[in-house]
């Protein structure tokens, strides 16, 4: 039995899926999953990962747990406990979904020392660990998909600054193959696209999937943090932007990992926004 932590998410849903279609046995949840939110054959038991006592009952019978870490609420997430309750109920192997600021940015408090934090639990944990560090996600555009359904417009702060957004499909695909196989124990896995992209570039190939132009609208640093700041901490979204403006090196490689681990190519921002035009429409 694999339990998926986040399994409503943006890398949750498709690992969910990756698993079944492999012939695995999954367990997903998530704070708010219910039974009609995954396929057939996957049972959903709703939980926190802050509540380690609500989330024993769900690694009983587990033999692998991959642990997503929170995002901007990962300096809540109790690590160690979680894995201890996790090793209780039979888990020995645990990927997890970390973030690449970890290298990028080691001494931002919300991108770098609170996942590195994270990471050397897993590390600590006498569990099979592999570390699954991706950039940017290419479905942080679903944000746009109202004013893109609306007006046919994307409004984004620094239009021509580029990196390689990575489709999150290809995350979900590399986790499987972690949890289904000890090959990857140990393994550390920067995970980004086969190319950068700039948000302007990013607002074209959503018209392109859709055949009809998308108008894109440069904003304001300031514009943008006013919106950000409505889902997530201000300092989380301050890093965020800092990224987002003056990307360094780092941040700015095309990784080989996905190519390395998948046997071929990782998928582009185009095909995503194709994949993904409904949700445009």
């Amino acid at each position: 039995m694999i339990v998926v932590t986040g399994a409503t998410g943006n890398v949750g849903r498709p690992l969910v899926r990756a698993l079944v279609a492999a012939g695995e046995r999954v367990t997903a949840t998530s704070r708010g999953v219910a039974q009609g939110d995954v396929p057939a054959g996957v049972l959903a038991r709703p939980a926190d990962l802050t509540d380690v006592a609500g989330l024993r009952p769900v690694f009983d019978g587990a033999d692998a747990l991959f642990l997503q870490n929170g995002g901007p609420s990962a300096h809540l997430l109790p690590t160690a406990a979680v894995l201890e309750a996790a090793a209780a109920g039979g888990v020995k192997r645990v990927v997890l979904l970390s973030s690449q600021g970890v290298v990028t940015r080691p001494d931002s408090a919300s991108h770098g020392r609170v996942a590195h934090a994270i990471e050397e639990a897993v590390r600590a944990s006498g569990l099979e660990w592999t570390i699954l560090r991706p950039g940017g996600f290419a479905s942080n555009t679903f944000a746009w998909a109202e004013s893109v359904r609306a007006s046919r417009t994307v409004a984004a702060p620094f239009g021509d600054k580029a990196l390689p957004v990575v489709d999150p499909d290809d995350i979900a695909e590399v986790a499987a193959l972690a949890l289904r196989s000890g090959e990857h124990g140990g393994q550390v896995y920067e995970l980004t696209g086969p190319a950068l992209v700039t948000p302007r570039q990013q607002a074209a190939a959503i018209g392109a999937a859709l055949g009809e132009p998308v108008r894109f609208v440069e904003q304001s640093r300031a514009q943008a943090l006013s919106l950000m700041t409505r889902f997530m901490p201000e300092l989380v979204a301050e890093t965020t932007l800092s990224i987002l403006a003056e990307p360094n090196e780092a941040e700015r490689r095309v990784g080989p990992d996905v190519e390395r681990v998948l046997g071929r190519p990782a998928g582009s921002y185009e095909e995503w926004a194709r994949r993904n035009a409904p949700a445009f429409r």
